[in-house]
């Protein structure tokens, strides 16, 4: 089995610098000139997913998903820094509380890989207090509400295993705190974070688990990610998926057909598959909500109900993620 260590080392072999990963895929000048110069969302790029991107291509479902593109700095109407309501919602530097019973803690700025569609990408972690978490679980402690804590960022895997362990023991001691779920992307790029001591510190805590693994594309579970999910499985924990609909990388009944039956083939059951958040800079990734509706339709024609995620788009200042209903002649899940 991987040592506890071994994923910061694979880590350290991103790709952090958008030339050389342009230079990785053997891309030609033509190309280099579609790519943007700006830097306030640096590039960070695991190289287990850079090793699938098609060489010589910007058309690539991963590659589109990760190399900086000059559509990012045209500025949209509808497009903003805070597109879900975040800011609003802080009920500290590191809590947000939108919907009832649950609240999310963002653990970290940090992520294995940075997405270019994120909707955090421009969110204030400068303001992110302290790394106790003092004043999180103090509010955490005195609403007795709050049923099910979410750990986001970022991505949670990116805090120590020391970090995590003191998190998930605070959390433990708080009698109506039932549920804890992940929010991660982490194991799509280095599933060597699913290690020994992490799936311990797991097994150490009697809160019911839930991992909810971001994926958008077939591609990215290779063979090594689907066992990592398997040990969360072995020990009890329940995986889920959420997918972003995205122009060029998955709008297409095909891929999502893939995807779907890839999760549910290994016991991943799909969860949501989201609207574009819009953030700014991400306009060119939106697919029209209709086209959408359509894909879901083909897919209720193809699979299981299991298998088919939830169309949703969170709307800041609802009670809860929105169904996306396109037109009347579209029925989708609820």
């Amino acid at each position: 089995m991987p040592s506890p260590s071994l994923w910061r080392h694979v880590l350290r072999n991103n790709f952090t610098d958008w030339r050389a990963l342009a230079k990785y895929l053997q891309l030609d000048d033509t190309q280099l000139q579609q790519l943007s110069h700006d830097r306030r969302f640096a590039t960070n790029v695991p190289m287990r997913l850079a090793s699938k991107m098609a060489k010589g291509s910007l058309d690539d479902p991963i590659t589109r998903q990760f190399l900086p593109h000059v559509q990012e700095e045209i500025q949209f109407p509808g497009y903003s820094c805070n597109p879900v309501g975040d800011e609003e919602s802080r009920l500290a530097p590191r809590l947000l509380h939108k919907y009832h019973g649950r609240a999310l803690l963002l653990t970290t700025s940090a992520c294995a890989m940075h997405c270019r569609f994120c909707f955090r990408q421009h969110f204030d972690y400068a303001n992110g207090g302290d790394r106790s978490f003092a004043k999180e679980l103090e509010i955490i402690r005195a609403e007795s509400s709050l049923r099910e804590i979410i750990l986001s960022g970022g991505d949670p895997l990116s805090l120590d295993d020391r970090e995590l362990g003191f998190l998930l023991r605070e959390l433990d001691s708080i009698p109506h705190v039932k549920h804890l779920r992940f929010h991660s992307r982490f194991p799509i790029g280095i599933p060597e974070r699913i290690d020994d001591a992490f799936l311990e510190i797991l097994t150490s805590t009697s809160l019911q688990l839930w991992f909810v693994l971001h994926v958008n594309h077939p591609h990215e579970l290779d063979d090594d990610v689907l066992t990592a999910m398997e040990r969360l499985r072995g020990i009890g924990v329940q995986i889920l998926s959420q997918t972003v609909l995205l122009q060029g990388v998955n709008d297409d009944v095909d891929t999502l057909e893939a995807l779907c039956l890839r999760l549910v083939d290994h016991g991943i059951v799909p969860y949501y598959m989201h609207q574009l958040d819009r953030t700014e800079g991400t306009a060119h990734f939106e697919v029209d909500e209709k086209c959408g509706g359509e894909l879901v339709r083909e897919l209720e024609a193809r699979l299981p109900g299991y298998a088919i995620p939830r169309y949703v788009r969170e709307v800041a200042g609802q009670a809860s993620k929105s169904a996306v209903m396109v037109t009347s002649e579209y029925s989708l899940l609820n």
